[in-house]
């Protein structure tokens, strides 16, 4: 199974951004968060695309709060790059959307994505500020703070 990112940067990334302690199978949960997230994401752009009468889902049409866009900022700090090419592998396994995808929008993913994984390992942090090893009930709390807000 692919990833956007291999085990050892997953696990480095996590250290930098939250000093957290994540393994394999931690990243399986995070690939799954993560491909429900961006699906979340595209399915609002499309449905703006859609309204603007745009032949295509664009990235001026994703819903990206502050936060999220204060996250993709950070994520850079961390000097972390993401490939385009993981992620689409991805997407191809969501269920597909009616529009195609504009080329910023493609171009944007890494971005996102790594906005989005910068935010979930610091939502760890903020729910219990003294987690080393994240366990399937912290998981569970941070899934369910996201699937409020995004």
């Amino acid at each position: 199974m692919s990833h956007i990112m291999g085990v050892s940067q997953f696990e480095h990334f996590f250290r930098q951004a939250a000093s957290l302690d994540v393994d394999k199978s931690d990243l399986k949960r995070m690939s799954d968060f993560l491909n429900k997230k961006i699906h979340d994401l595209l399915l609002m752009a499309q449905a703006k695309s859609k309204a603007n009468e745009a032949p295509v889902i664009r990235y001026i049409d994703l819903p990206l709060t502050k936060g999220l866009q204060e996250s993709m900022h950070q994520f850079h700090k961390l000097d972390v790059a993401l490939e385009v090419e993981p992620i689409l592998q991805q997407l191809e396994k969501l269920p597909p959307m009616d529009l195609e995808y504009e080329d910023e929008l493609v171009q944007k993913l890494p971005d996102i994505l790594g906005g989005m994984t910068y935010a979930l390992a610091r939502t760890f942090k903020i729910v219990d500020p003294s987690l080393k090893n994240p366990q399937t009930k912290d998981w569970d709390k941070v899934e369910a703070i996201f699937d409020l807000l995004v």
